[in-house]
C-alpha cells in the first residue's frame, strides 16, 4: 500500500474537526460537548482517508 501526503485543504478540515472536538472536550459548549468525541473522531478518519487514498 502506498501512503500519500494529504492536501492542504484536506488536513486543515482534520484539524478543525480535531480542535473543535477538544475544545468541546474541555470547555462546556452546549453544541459541541455532547460531540466532543465524535469530532475527534471524524477528524482522525478524514486524516486516515486523506493518506491512504491518493487524491483526497
Amino acid at each position: 500500500m502506498k501512503l500519500s501526503a494529504p492536501k492542504n485543504v484536506t488536513f486543515y478540515v482534520a484539524l478543525v474537526l480535531g480542535v473543535l472536538g477538544l475544545l468541546g472536550y474541555l470547555v462546556q459548549l452546549p453544541f459541541i460537548t455532547g460531540a466532543a468525541f465524535w469530532l475527534v473522531f471524524l477528524g482522525f478518519l478524514v486524516l486516515v482517508a486523506s493518506v491512504v487514498l491518493p487524491d483526497l
